[in-house]
């Protein structure tokens, strides 16, 4: 080889820092999507509403929502992650029509979330410069679809979601130390509440794992390639770093708003619970604070919502999966389409589907739990550990309780 030849090869082959990028940057998108996708406009919204509600005794339900998120997040990442299959066709191959029937649930769900996350948008964008919250939406739409119709579109998911998942956790973190919550009740009634109230425990849930929440990560891991027995160690891992990072959001967001809510401050539960909380705590500049939080929580879940739905019914078409990226785009405005014909969504329909997840989640995740324990053969022949499913089998159990006892709470929102 000659001294040119040399240098040209050289130069075409990777650097082991651009390889230990690739490898890592769609472990890390991954992680952003789930953990972004859980933290939008209607996670801001119930946090802020059931803390008002329930003062300090809401950390309880945010305990019991992290332990169900670990539980689930870590046999749905693995299974879909070993096996190499998506949710639906997981389904399919259990009972055959189950995959249909879990798309379609899955589909909804995502759409009715991804309406809110429009209209979060546009409410971010109308808080941080007073615009219109139509407009608001158009521009994050428009946003969103630069990134669809890419053809790298996968890699610019993980480029836009990893920023929005740090400014969200940096400012919402200024916040609560801002507003000098009382950590040491918070602590005491995580254990020893004052007030259980399942509702409030089923909504949180659902927001954060329930409907398309629960497959956004694993679901993007398989678009990144990163599947197989060979690949489990870096997705566990994954999934619980995952389920650290949401659960960090969450804590950081309650104590903001219970540091604002103790000092005896009534927050409009009808309208913005969580721009009231973040004003009282700071004033004009805390209400800023929030149109920005709010922008990138809605903007990364409009990206989750819409490329997880997308997710479930590509899988039938070959022309869609050919065109994932403006399948994509399509839904984002389809969904800014219905939000600006309906007007805004309001604090109850928020609420609402968090709750509708919720009551949906075990659907979803029986199958998983059933393929974890009898389905080998799914599974490309992985022993899956006994401890998990124990884990797994008892979240599942939670999640079924907590939906029968919530369902005619949940719907009894809409009256």
């Amino acid at each position: 080889m000659s001294d040119t030849e040399h240098h040209v090869a050289s130069a075409s082959a990777p650097s082991p820092r651009s390889k230990f990028v690739g490898r890592v940057m769609p472990l890390f998108g991954a992680i952003a999507l789930m953990a972004t996708s859980a933290i939008g406009p209607g996670f801001l919204t119930q946090t802020a509403t059931f803390t008002q509600q329930l003062g300090a005794a809401f950390s309880f339900g945010i305990l019991i929502s992290v332990l169900l998120d670990l539980a689930i997040q870590m046999n749905v990442w693995r299974v879909v992650g070993v096996s190499g299959l998506h949710a639906q066709e997981l389904a399919q191959r259990v009972l055959p029509g189950l995959g249909v029937v879990l798309s379609v649930i899955v589909f909804i769900c995502g759409f009715i979330a991804n309406m809110g996350n429009v209209a979060g948008a546009g409410l971010g964008i109308k808080v941080l410069f007073g615009l219109d919250p139509r407009w608001g939406a158009v521009i994050t739409t428009v946003l969103a679809l630069v990134i669809f119709v890419n053809r790298y579109f996968i890699k610019l998911m993980d480029a836009t979601t990893i920023p929005l998942g740090l400014v969200m956790i940096g400012l919402t973190l200024v916040v609560a130390v801002i507003s000098s919550p009382p950590v040491d009740q918070a602590a005491l009634q995580t254990v020893v509440p004052e007030e259980i109230d399942v509702l409030a425990i089923t909504t949180i849930v659902g927001g954060t794992v329930g409907g398309y929440i629960t497959y956004a990560g694993a679901h993007k891991l398989l678009a990144s390639g990163i599947t197989g027995p060979g690949r489990v160690r870096e997705i566990a891992r994954t999934s619980a770093v995952g389920v650290v990072a949401t659960g960090v959001m969450r804590w950081l967001l309650f104590l903001a708003v219970l540091g604002v809510v103790a000092t005896g401050t009534v927050l409009d539960v009808t309208k913005n619970p969580a721009g009231d909380a973040f004003q009282a705590a700071a004033g004009d500049v805390g209400f800023k604070i929030f149109g920005v939080v709010l922008w990138a929580a809605a903007m990364s879940s409009v990206i989750g919502a819409s490329f997880t739905s997308v997710s479930f019914i590509s899988t039938y078409s070959r022309r869609i999966r050919d065109r994932e990226g403006l399948a994509v785009g399509a839904f984002v405005v389809a969904c800014c389409t219905v939000f600006l014909l309906a007007g805004q969504t309001p604090v109850t329909v928020l609420v609402f589907s968090g709750g509708f997840n919720g009551l949906v989640l075990p659907l979803g995740f029986s199958v998983t739990m059933w393929i974890a324990w009898r389905r080998r053969d799914l599974l490309q022949g992985y022993r899956y550990p006994r401890w998990l499913i124990v884990v797994g089998v008892g979240g599942l159990a939670l999640s079924w309780v907590l939906a029968v006892l919530a369902f005619e709470p949940v719907f009894g929102l809409l009256k």
